[in-house]
């Protein structure tokens, strides 16, 4: 089994499947490392997973999968990920749809992926929902990071609020972030359309007719499990890569599906 190391920890302290060690910020390398990295409340910098951006070739960031196995099979051979690539799934990788154990394996046993927790996770997690059908992927899920970085790029599930500095941040902020204000629900205005900051943020959470991408911000939840597509940022080419959905596993209102 393979190790991954967080801010603060030494090796091995979490199992979870990951890459050799040599694409990670080695510990000699992780202070001036997170130095350069977005900069979060002390409490949750142990949840902030950051990667040498060298250390990789292409590097793939992958929005909500919600059970769908069968897409994700499909996206990851159009992806075809091998020797030092990395892909970053932006959370939510279970419940709506029908495999969410599958998803959650698929991803821990595979050396490129990784992912960070989303909403969904944080509810099997905090008992919003009944555990016992997760039973098999609980360890897995509570080993998700809320943050990964490289560079001037950060994957989180929700979003930020640009109203106040990233280390004012809490947990909820960054799975649930959408509106601004946050009562606002899908009537908007919404975060990605006011944060004109960096790190670049890439998310999904919300979920959009069509991915949406600024130089500031990647969102990519593209609705797969409501029968609409499971959407991938290339990026280093700077590309949308898609597959359609070939299953309606929930229905979603229209006016549920952004069009920004």
């Amino acid at each position: 089994m393979l190790f991954c190391m967080r801010a603060g920890e030494h090796a091995n302290t979490r199992p979870y499947q990951r890459p050799p060690a040599d694409r990670y910020f080695l510990p000699s390398e992780q202070k001036r490392a997170f130095r350069k990295g977005p900069i979060l409340r002390p409490a949750l910098e142990q949840d902030h997973w950051r990667f040498n951006e060298q250390r990789h070739d292409d590097i793939y960031v992958v929005g909500d999968v919600h059970g769908c196995i069968d897409a994700l099979q499909t996206l990851w051979d159009r992806l075809s990920p091998s020797g030092d690539d990395l892909v970053v799934f932006v959370g939510d990788l279970v419940r709506k749809g029908p495999a969410s154990n599958d998803v959650v394996e698929f991803v821990v046993q595979n050396d490129h992926a990784v992912s960070v927790r989303g909403n969904n996770e944080a509810k099997i997690l905090n008992g919003q929902v009944d555990p016992d059908p997760f039973a098999p992927v609980v360890n897995a899920i509570e080993s998700f990071p809320l943050v990964i970085s490289w560079g001037d790029a950060m994957v989180v599930h929700g979003g930020v609020d640009p109203r106040q500095p990233l280390p004012e941040h809490d947990q909820t902020q960054l799975l649930e972030t959408r509106s601004i204000p946050p009562g606002n629900g899908y009537d908007g205005p919404f975060w990605f359309e006011q944060y004109d900051e960096l790190p670049r943020v890439f998310f999904g959470h919300t979920v959009l007719e069509q991915p949406f991408v600024s130089s500031h911000a990647v969102g990519l939840d593209t609705g797969c499990v409501y029968g609409g597509e499971l959407t991938a940022y290339d990026y280093r080419a700077n590309e949308i890569i898609n597959i359609s959905s070939e299953h309606t596993y929930e229905q979603r209102p229209n006016e549920k599906f952004l069009n920004v």
